[in-house]
């Protein structure tokens, strides 16, 4: 590398490391002493474990919902990943080795040679490149929501079986951590030949596990793959992801032994119950998180296409009393931009104050609110708030707003439904207003901002709104490697954000998670969406 590229990736993974540990996993009642010999993996058993939604499909490509993550994580293989115990640097997994273009237009991947898909035929390069042409150019009928992480990809070449070489159109500094992506799940080629949509209905990758059932409304099972490329793994058996949507049974059941984690994560309240209950008998460990909620206009229906009612309601909000009440009983913990709080891109404290929709006097606030929804023609507002029926932590947000909106004179049903209807709802265009989430697995900014470009280049952009400036800027930070000046960008993109308010950050999230004393091998980080393969899970009992 150049010495000015390389100085711009260790500063990028410094500052990312610096973050890591300042919000790392805080193990309560964990009083081994340091210099404790951990006990040797063993292999065997099954290990069951809570998932507190169920996933609409299976294609991770077309999802960014936990629920798909939770669920098939365990079945599939991806290039790169992330390395836990020393996050956020990455690791090898379908890939043994690569190398990077001083100039970051080429990266070359050598393949492991032993890997093979579940029906017994081999993991090659072409499997790779089918991969991420369906995530960069998913053909018509299949939606990618990494099209616009993986836009930059130019051509993707595969001289021999094990090796895939990335040709781009533009330098990309944190292209490696893209690759490292959790939702990358490699594809069998052909399988995609014969139906481009087939991972969303069947399961069939290269992962530690096998796919065994799925049971709606119940269940999904794994057994051992023994044929994984990864010598010696997995340890488990199998495992048993049992569908928990009320938080009581899922308490019972993780106080009871009935299962033993729940890795997205649950309340305070819930927190201090556990251990209360259980003592030593469960692991708690906290970090901050990289997921927020927001809340999403739908600009293609009236009079949500108007900016001024747009910015009114997100005016009205007063985050930081929120923050401050949310903390005692949900899983939300700190008012924020678009970039998680704290980490090295996010915008300073007292800068966000000066941000619409930040500042302090939220009397004025509301007062400009409700000028904004007179001059509008909307002085009366009544719409519905679409949201999701998961106790943690929608139900509270969305009775927060709700109470917020209602302080301006605007009436709101809040109508909440499952997964699967509520993530259909946002994707047709079929709401007003809805609490929708920013789902991350690390602070690159290229990663946070791709929801709120324009609608046509990511479809996770659920307000449906074109932006050609903030397209522009999103494009324009992404291949600067001076962190100042992409800093300057970053906020000029967030200013125009929340100055459009087509969706606008409500709260960021703090993450606590639950497992049982027995389970060994899983590693805490900030993001629920990493770490869920279960390769190097084992039980201790």
């Amino acid at each position: 590398m150049t010495d000015q590229i390389a100085f711009d990736r260790r500063q990028f993974l410094q500052t990312s490391t610096a973050l890591a540990a300042a919000t790392a996993g805080l193990g309560l009642f964990d009083a081994a002493p340091a210099n404790a010999q951990a006990p040797a993996p063993r292999r065997g058993g099954t290990f069951t474990f809570a998932i507190s939604a169920e996933t609409p499909h299976y294609d991770a490509h077309g999802s960014d919902t936990f629920a798909t993550l939770h669920f098939a994580a365990p079945f599939y293989s991806t290039l790169l990943q992330f390395d836990l115990a020393d996050y956020p640097k990455v690791k090898a997994d379908l890939a043994r080795e690569w190398t990077v273009a001083d100039d970051l237009m080429t990266y070359t991947f050598r393949l492991v040679t032993n890997a093979t898909f579940h029906d017994g035929t081999p993991v090659t390069s072409a499997d790779v490149k089918a991969t991420y042409d369906r995530l960069r150019a998913p053909p018509t009928g299949v939606v990618s929501t990494r099209q616009a992480t993986f836009a930059d990809i130019d051509v993707i070449e595969t001289p021999d079986a094990h090796t895939v070489v990335f040709k781009m159109k533009a330098p990309n500094p944190a292209m490696i951590e893209h690759f490292a992506s959790p939702w990358n799940f490699i594809y069998s080629a052909a399988v995609l030949a014969r139906d481009p949509n087939a991972p969303r209905t069947t399961v069939m990758g290269s992962g530690p596990f096998r796919f065994g059932e799925h049971v709606r409304g119940s269940h999904v099972t794994g057994t051992r793959n023994d044929r994984y490329f990864r010598e010696g793994r997995p340890y488990l058996d199998g495992f048993r992801g049992v569908f928990m949507t009320q938080p009581a049974a899922m308490m019972n059941a993780l106080q009871g032994g009935q299962v033993l984690a729940e890795f997205r994560g649950i309340s305070p309240a819930e927190r201090d119950r556990l251990v209360q209950v259980m003592g030593e008998r469960v692991r708690i460990e906290e970090s901050s998180w990289t997921l927020n909620l927001l809340i999403v206009f739908n600009t293609e229906k009236k009079p949500f296409d108007d900016v001024r009612v747009r910015r009114a309601l997100h005016m009205a909000i007063d985050r930081r009393a929120g923050a401050q009440g949310l903390a005692r009983t949900a899983t939300l913990r700190d008012a924020g931009g678009l970039i998680r709080p704290g980490s090295p891109f996010a915008i300073k404290d007292e800068d966000l104050l000066r941000m619409p929709g930040f500042g302090r006097d939220i009397a004025a606030a509301r007062a400009e609110a409700r000028r904004l929804l007179r001059e509008a023609g909307v002085p009366n507002l009544t719409f519905v708030l679409h949201n999701r029926n998961l106790a943690q932590p929608y139900t509270p947000a969305g009775i927060f707003v709700v109470d917020q909106w209602r302080q301006i004179g605007v009436n709101v049903e809040h109508r909440q439904s499952e997964t699967s209807p509520y993530l259909a709802g946002m994707s047709s265009g079929n709401f007003d207003v809805a609490v929708d989430f920013s789902n991350l697995f690390m602070d690159e900014p290229s990663l946070s901002l791709a929801k709120y470009v324009s609608f046509n280049r990511a479809p996770e952009n659920r307000s449906r709104a074109i932006d050609a400036e903030l397209d522009r800027l999103y494009a324009a930070q992404g291949r600067e490697r001076d962190f100042q000046r992409r800093y300057d960008l970053i906020r000029q993109f967030e200013r125009r954000a929340l100055d459009q308010a087509y969706q606008v950050p409500l709260l960021w999230w703090h993450r606590i998670v639950p497992t049982h004393r027995t389970v060994m091998g899983w590693q805490m980080s900030p993001s629920h969406n990493l770490g869920q393969s279960l390769g190097d899970v084992w039980l201790n009992v």
